[in-house]
């Protein structure tokens, strides 16, 4: 069963145009080297105009932690890591699965 995980970071205020830069030009093309599990990049709008939000869908836990080690253990995403965290007030992560109705991602 597909686990998916919704990651929400909450951007210091007057902060997102430089993370967007930094996902651009070094997030993205980091990340892309690896397995795509990406579903979508958002930025919030009405109410979370400081939120960057990601969901991802892995196959099980496994492949989700075999994902991350991955990511974690790129040195062009480390480096990419530590310019912007400063950036982030707060992350919250939330493991998902599909309802058993409706469409599927």
């Amino acid at each position: 069963m597909a686990i998916y995980e919704l990651r929400t970071y909450n951007v210091i205020v007057g902060k997102m145009s430089e993370v967007v830069s930094h996902y651009k030009n070094e997030g993205w093309p980091a990340l892309a080297k690896h397995p795509q599990k990406l579903v979508g990049y958002f930025t919030g709008d009405v109410g979370a105009i400081n939120e960057l939000i990601h969901v991802w869908k892995f196959d099980d836990d496994a492949d989700r932690r075999a994902f991350w080690a991955g990511v974690y253990g790129d040195a062009e995403f480390m480096a990419f890591a530590a310019k912007i965290r400063p950036l982030i007030a707060q992350q919250q992560n939330k493991l998902m699965l599909s309802a058993p109705w409706g469409p599927q991602p």
